[in-house]
């Protein structure tokens, strides 16, 4: 798997983001620009060493995390893992949530299905000391609450992650029933 660990970008910066998932979905690594000194007084910035960035699995560990809250039943236990301002394009639900409200809104009524989550497929990319993507598909095995039956639905998942103060959270998740086909 190539890392992306030399990207470095900002929480507004779209085109950054952009530009990431289109070169992940070619399966080219990119690199961070040169800097150039533009006078003999200012030296280029350092970029982040490897022992500064999260590992592959320390990111792969924070789906772990998140499943386990959802095996709680508990959905602020589930919404504490999101910032404030993170962003929920939910699997079961047309309402995007922007908010904690919103977030917790939302999987207290996915955990009356009693999900459990399986990925099948995990594409991490980290970005920097502060921020990774993990992207892929998963398998959710739901209960119905009335009828005890089990039912299973794969779906595409984005998650993306910042480390703010101390603390990673999720700030970006996109999860989608994948297309009959």
């Amino acid at each position: 798997m190539k890392s992306f660990a030399h990207i470095t970008r900002s929480r507004t910066s779209a085109t950054a983001l952009v530009g990431v998932i289109a070169l992940a979905g070619l399966g080219l690594t990119a690199c961070a620009p040169t800097t150039t000194k533009t006078s003999a007084a200012s030296t280029p910035s350092p970029s982040p060493t490897a022992a500064a960035l999260p590992t592959q699995a320390e990111i792969s560990a924070r789906f772990d995390t998140w499943n386990a809250a959802l095996q709680t039943g508990d959905a602020s236990k589930v919404a504490a893992l999101y910032a404030n301002d993170a962003v929920l394009l939910p699997t079961v639900s047309n309402q995007v949530r922007t908010d904690q409200a919103g977030i917790t809104d939302y999987f207290t009524h996915f955990l009356e299905n009693k999900p459990s989550g399986k990925r099948t497929q995990s594409l991490i990319n980290v970005l920097d000391e502060n921020s990774a993507i993990d992207t892929g598909i998963y398998d959710f095995t739901l209960t119905d609450p009335k009828t005890n039956a089990k039912s299973v639905v794969t779906a595409r998942y984005t998650f993306e992650y910042e480390k703010r103060d101390g603390k990673w959270l999720i700030v970006n998740h996109h999860s989608s029933k994948l297309p009959e086909g």
